[in-house]
This record gives C-alpha cells, structure tokens and sequence, in this order.
C-alpha cells in the first residue's frame, strides 16, 4: 500500500494519530474539522494542509477519518468538495470514528462507482496511547483491503482486531462504548447516593473494589470521585451522549427495544441539558449529586 496518508478530523485523538504516523515517517496531508490547533502542529512537523477533501483525497493513497458523527463523515467524504471526488480504484478510506453501521454502508455503497474502498476501524484507548502506536483497532470490511493497511495500523495500534464484514467495527465498538457508559453512570451515581446517605465514597469503593464487579471503569470513575483526577478518562458527556444513542439507533434498527440502555441514555440527556456537555463522563458524580439535591428542594 502507498505511503501517502490523509487525515481528516485533527482533535485530541487525531493528532496524536498523525503525530504517531509522522513519527513513522508516512508522508501526511491533513484536514481539519473544527480546531486548527492539531492540524497546525501537524504542518510544522512536514504536513501539507489540504484545501478540500477532494483535494486530500486525490494525493493520497489511505484516507483515514477520526471524527465525531455520523453525519460529520457523510459530508466530508459526500457532501460538497468532498472526498468522492478524489477517489480513484484503490483508494482506500477507514474511518476510525464511533459511526452508525448503516451510515458507513450507506457511504460503501456511494463510493463503490470510484473503485475505492472503506472500512470501519473505530478505536479503544486514549490519545496518550495514540501517540505511542498502543491504541486498540476494531477493523471490519473486505479482508484483503484490510491485510494491505494492516502494516500501517499497527504503526497505531497495540492491538489490531480484524472482525469481518463492513459494519462490524462500529456495531462492536457502540455494543463497547453502552456497555461502558452504563458502568460508569451506575458507579457515578452510587458516590452521590454515597454521599446522600452518609457512608464515605472510599468505604464504598474499598468494599465494591474487592469484589467482582471491579473494573477499570470503576477505577476511572473513582480516580474522580476520590481524588479529583479527570485524567483517567478524557471523554466528554456530549460524546457519551452520542455513543448511547447511536446504539439505541442501532438497537432499533435490528427490531430491539433496549431497556438497558435507557436508563444511561436518559441520565446522560439530563446532563447534556443541564450544562454539562462538555464535562467529563467521570463528572457525572457531579451531576447526580446536583440533581438529587434539586429533587429535594
């Protein structure tokens, strides 16, 4: 496979990706969503700043997306200038991205005519894994597209998974993202219970910690709700929001009522509508607690 690469979607998590691809030596063109900040550093270091994603798309071998919606990836690779319109037999795009399973097919099938092809790889871990190639890469679509890339995801994952058809990334990693978000509201929401009842947070957390249900979640929610630390886990409420969401979209489409994932969505909408949409999922403790005490009043 071609060593040149475009980028598209520079935040916290792309940058530290084209950080990690420039330190393997990959020729980058870049393109940024919303904050130049990334997009800049990734200039100084050899980059060049496309001007549209058909421009990007043209001098590039492997488009990769590292963005937020479903809707943000349809129109850059589809909407107006987009990435369609550089594609040639080849080509390939991944979108790393927590997208819907029927939107990445749905792009599949618009860009089939081009003779390029997608896959959905969206990612576990963090951008401090990112930067050091440690990410986890939960790929999906045509085998032998993906045994061409594959030398160039392991320059950015620890742990490269290949799953099968196109859509299998994003259905497994949305099944991940709700199984996760539902364990650290549950967690978020027993320290201000915690706190309403009068138990002290680090009794409860010594005694649940001891058990089975122990988890890294848990331990990221408590790093928060015991020290302050938000560093653990750097994901926002919006994101979560989204991700709980697009599984009940998910959910719904397969003919599924979810009851699970209900209850995560609907704490997760009071949060966003009450200002925490930017917050960290860990200040989600916050949130309960808040809430609770409005109930009482």
């Amino acid at each position: 496979m071609g060593s040149k690469i475009g980028f598209v979607g520079l935040g916290l998590m792309g940058s530290a990706m084209v950080g990690r691809l420039q330190d393997c030596n990959y020729q980058m063109i870049v393109l940024g969503n919303k904050d130049r900040s990334g997009l800049e550093k990734a200039v100084a270091r050899g980059a060049r700043e496309a001007v549209s994603g058909s421009d990007l798309a043209n001098e590039s071998d492997v488009i990769m997306l590292c963005m937020g919606t479903s809707d943000q990836v349809e129109d850059r690779i589809l909407g107006h200038e987009g990435i369609i319109y550089g594609l040639s037999p080849g080509k390939v795009i991944i979108d790393f991205g927590t997208s819907l399973p029927s939107s990445t097919k749905k792009i599949a099938e618009k860009i089939a005519d081009t003779g390029a092809t997608i896959l959905d790889a969206p990612l576990g871990r963090t951008p401090h894994h990112a930067k050091d190639g440690l990410l986890n890469i939960m790929a999906a679509g045509d085998k032998n597209i993906f045994d061409k890339v594959s030398p160039i995801l392991e320059n950015l994952g620890e742990n490269v998974f290949y799953l099968g058809g196109l859509g299998t990334g994003h259905t497994i990693k949305l099944m991940n993202n709700f199984f996760g978000m539902t364990i650290a509201n549950a967690m978020a929401e027993v320290f201000a219970v915690a706190d309403a009842s009068g138990v002290s947070r680090e009794t409860v957390y010594k005694v649940i910690s001891a058990g089975p249900l122990h988890s890294s979640m848990m331990d990221f929610i408590s790093a928060f709700g015991l020290e302050g630390d938000k560093s653990k886990l750097e994901f926002a409420v919006k994101n979560a929001h989204k991700d709980v969401n697009y599984y009940r979209l998910m959910t719904e489409k397969l003919g599924i009522d979810s009851i699970m994932s209900e209850s995560a969505n609907k704490a997760l909408t009071k949060a966003r509508d009450s200002g925490y949409d930017e917050a960290m999922v860990c200040e989600m403790i916050d949130f309960f607690k808040n809430h609770y005490s409005a109930d009482k009043i």
